[in-house]
């Protein structure tokens, strides 16, 4: 019986490798210098798991940016647009986020993660061949360190079912095997895990005949544990027993309906991922032992090991700097160093062993830390309950049809065909980082912080209204992130000081702890708001975050019903689009950025998703008048399967990131008759180039071929924080002129 994780964050504890990125992005450091800070982070990395106990240790599991585009370097699936590229380390990073003369590749979310992948570009004519660089420099790393690890593979399946594929999805993988044998040859001597994630997902029957002839032929090559993670995967369970690979890890949490019977029949070894490797809150150590002494009844303790239920890269790293956090609190939650000890902790009670005192503690302080969570009075109030008890369903629907209110809008609020907006967000410089931080620490005063804040907002208006932009926004310079600003001023939610979690590249978030019943105490966004509407006869944006997003981009509480939670957080909300309405603002932007990712995996679990979570949105802004529109956004999504859904949200304009996708959302937009207005990017914020008008004219060219001139808003397919005012002004300069350009011709 051994430990092991799927995988470690790689970010660094205080966010060292985001730093170093972007350090030498900005040509403040060079290439050797992000190198080093890598190889210390690796090191470290590896040695805090060794000192923890954990038996099977990864490497491949670091990036520079994400573990899928390392992927298309091992197999050389370079796409022709970047191989005039000569450095490694340009066209890598052209890869990810572009450059002055190439587009970034798509990116989407990870399963429902809000982790970020770059999406491979697959065909049938590439000339793959192994690159196995970056495996043999991370070995090199353990190896001094007296580490022999495992060595993390994304399996050729999931890489390709997760890429776009011009050709034959199936002659690809053929294709690609031959160059995963020479990979798993080189490193025949270690245990490989290879991640093939995509088959918790309903996989076809063709699916898992390909599963079955791939791992045939791979797993006779080493010891290969095939890992499957944020869902069960019974499917492939059965047919994986049949096959010659090792073992399994299986994910327990998520997937606490896997069954291993099949598995333990064939003698292969079995995971038991049972450390939540993507929520915070402490492991139940008694529950999980019990759980795991119940299996070891049936199979040989040396068939089992106890790992995390997925990568700990969903995690932050250490509670060592929550030095504010409510001491309450703070004991009920675990990050990726606590959970390592959970994991030995765990192990050493399913085996019987003597612990020492340091692991005798973290028993008795989780069995406190269960015990009090229980019963706190930190978490319940029965005002916010009953709040949700006597919901009825009028709070659930807007009171006038989309079609005759639509017309209402129009009337009221005069903007033109093919109006241009922006999604909210505007830069957050290092100076506005710093203005923010030094009012947190009482270095400056409120009054001061808020005249510097006005001010930016003052100067942004002028800007847009220059530019001539039709809904202004007031650019969330107060905002720090688009769900921890309102986390921060909700009861029932906590935050922490260093709970980072990489969303994609460099970009973290630091997502809020939802740990009891949520109520709204004041107004979290009327001040800004209205002031910035006080400085223009524009209309003026109102920015909320949902509360479906809300919940996906948080650790929620695992002690009721995540439906609870969100109609909980839903009324909270709804009392500000009251409150932004009362106060005349007459556009609101309810942004559902996280949506389509919180959809189970899945099918059978759908459908209870869906109803819960459209509800929650409609509650919060279904309250206001006809006249009043609703504006809603949502990031990376797959919308064929989901159109109904957001159809029963009822928004009245819908923004949607686009630039990457060659407009193919679209078509589905017009496939279906979507009845609202769209807003589809028309240029990719995640890039830092800046799209002439010229190409932006051809985008929304391109846009009107599928949907009709009367639907269509011009904005960024996203929000603005992430990049510099030098890119900015004159992007969206370009985008209203294009507007402008087109909109004269129709």
């Amino acid at each position: 019986m051994a430990t092991y994780v799927i995988g470690f964050p790689r970010i660094g504890e205080q966010r060292e490798l985001k730093k170093a990125l972007e350090a030498y992005w900005s040509g403040k450091i060079s290439q050797d210098e992000l190198k080093s800070t890598a190889s210390e982070l690796i090191k470290r990395h590896l040695t805090y798991q060794k000192n923890a106990g954990i038996d099977m240790i990864s490497v491949n599991d670091f990036s520079f940016y994400d573990n899928m585009l390392d992927m298309t370097v091992i197999l050389n699936a370079i796409p022709e647009k970047y191989k005039d590229i000569e450095n490694c380390m340009d066209r890598y990073f052209a890869m990810a986020r572009g450059d002055d003369t190439h587009k970034a590749m798509e990116m989407t979310k990870w399963f429902n993660t809000n982790y970020h992948y770059i999406v491979p570009e697959l065909n049938e004519n590439m000339d793959f061949k192994p690159n196995t660089s970056k495996i043999k420099e991370e070995l090199k790393e353990a190896k001094e360190l007296g580490i022999k690890p495992k060595i993390n593979l994304i399996g050729p399946i999931t890489y390709v079912r997760l890429s776009k594929v011009e050709g034959n999805a199936n002659k690809i993988i053929e294709k690609l095997l031959p160059i995963y044998k020479e990979i798993i040859n080189e490193f025949k001597d270690y245990i490989i895990q290879m991640d093939e994630p995509y088959f918790v997902t309903n996989p076809t029957k063709d699916d898992l005949k390909l599963l079955e002839k791939v791992y045939n032929e791979l797993g006779t090559l080493a010891k290969i544990y095939v890992a499957t993670y944020f869902e069960h995967s019974n499917e492939a369970n059965k047919v994986l027993a049949k096959t010659s690979i090792k073992g399994m890890f299986l994910d327990f949490v998520a997937g606490s309906e896997n069954k291993i019977k099949t598995l333990i029949e064939a003698g292969k070894e079995i995971g038991i991922g049972i450390v939540n490797g993507r929520n915070v809150w402490v492991n139940d150590i008694e529950k999980s032992t019990e759980f795991i002494k119940g299996l070891t009844e049936t199979i040989d303790n040396e068939k089992i090991h106890i790992g995390s239920s997925c990568s700990l890269l969903h995690v932050p790293y250490t509670l060592k700097y929550e030095t504010k956090m409510d001491e309450d609190i703070k004991s009920w939650i675990s990050y990726a160093l606590e959970k390592l000890d959970e994991i030995r902790v765990i192990n050493k009670l399913v085996k019987n062993e003597q612990l020492n005192e340091i692991d005798k503690e973290i028993l008795e302080e989780n069995k406190e830390a269960i015990a009090t969570r229980k019963t706190s009075k930190k978490i319940h109030d029965t005002i916010v309950q009953d709040r949700v008890s006597n919901l009825t369903d009028k709070d659930k629907h807007r009171n006038m049809p989309f079609e005759e209110r639509i017309k209402l809008q129009h009337e009221n609020l005069k903007y033109p065909i093919l109006p241009t907006t922006t999604i909210g967000s505007f830069p957050q410089t290092p100076e506005l980082r710093k203005l923010r931080r030094d009012y947190k620490n009482g270095l400056i005063s409120e009054e001061d912080y808020k005249n510097q804040i006005k001010k930016m907002i003052k100067d942004l208006v002028k800007f847009q209204e220059e530019i001539e932009l039709d809904v202004l926004v007031h650019g969330e310079f107060e905002r720090n992130d688009m769900v921890e600003y309102f986390g921060e001023q909700l009861q029932g939610v906590a935050f922490s000081q260093n709970g980072w979690v990489q969303s994609y590249g460099s970009r973290c978030v630091k997502p809020p702890l939802i740990f009891g019943d949520i109520s709204r105490p004041k107004d979290m966004t009327v001040e800004w708001i209205t002031y910035a509407q006080s400085l223009t006869e524009k209309l003026m944006k109102g920015m909320l975050t949902g509360p479906v997003t809300m919940l996906n981009w948080s650790f929620v509480r695992d002690d009721q019903p995540k439906k609870d939670t969100a109609f909980q957080m839903a009324l909270a909300i709804r009392d500000e689009v009251e409150a932004l309405e009362a106060a005349g603002i007459k556009v609101i932007q309810v942004d559902e950025a996280a949506l389509r990712e919180g959809y189970p995996l899945r099918n059978e679990k759908r459908k209870e998703y869906e109803d819960w979570a459209i509800t929650a949105f409609r509650i919060t802004t279904s309250s206001v008048k006809p006249e009043t529109q609703i504006h809603t956004h949502m990031c990376y999504s797959e919308f064929s399967d989901i159109m109904d859904a957001i159809e029963d949200m009822d928004a009245d304009v819908i923004s949607i990131e686009n630039a990457r996708s060659d407009n193919s959302l679209l078509k589905i937009f017009k496939e279906r008759g979507y009845k609202g207005e769209i807003g589809p990017g028309v240029y990719d914020i995640h890039s830092p180039r800046i799209p002439s008008k010229e190409e932006i004219i051809d985008q929304i060219n391109a846009i009107l071929e599928v949907l009709p001139k009367e639907k269509v808003w011009i904005n960024p397919d996203c929000g603005l924080k992430t990049r510099k005012w030098e890119e900015v002004k004159p992007s969206l300069k370009n985008m209203v002129d294009a507007a402008k350009e087109v909109r004269a011709k129709l």
